[in-house]
């Protein structure tokens, strides 16, 4: 696949990362401390980011009081959360109850 011509070092380091997976994890990192912003610091402790499918982050949470709290804030946290991360493109907040470790 070659074409005999030198590669950007930006295009060897960009699909060496892509491969690694550290593109991934540096984003879930970049996702978790915006959460921490949007939620605020006691929500954040008792709850941890998943994955954004289709425009929709899920969110685990210690248990269903704060889940209950998280629904009541949902507008604030996710206008945060677009602020934060605009090119996530996160259009909605899915919470469910889970191990938060």
């Amino acid at each position: 696949m070659s074409s005999g011509h030198p590669r950007k070092i930006a295009d060897v380091l960009s699909d060496l990362m892509a491969r690694r997976g550290y593109a991934r994890q540096q984003s879930r990192s970049e996702l978790a401390e915006a959460w921490r912003q949007a939620a605020g610091r006691m929500m954040a402790e008792h709850s941890r980011v998943g994955l954004v499918r289709r425009g929709k982050l899920e969110v685990v949470v210690a248990h269903s009081a704060l889940m209950q709290e998280l629904v009541f804030q949902k507008g604030t946290i996710l206008a945060k959360l677009q602020e934060l991360m605009p090119r996530e493109r996160i259009a909605d907040l899915r919470f469910r109850v889970g191990p938060t470790d």
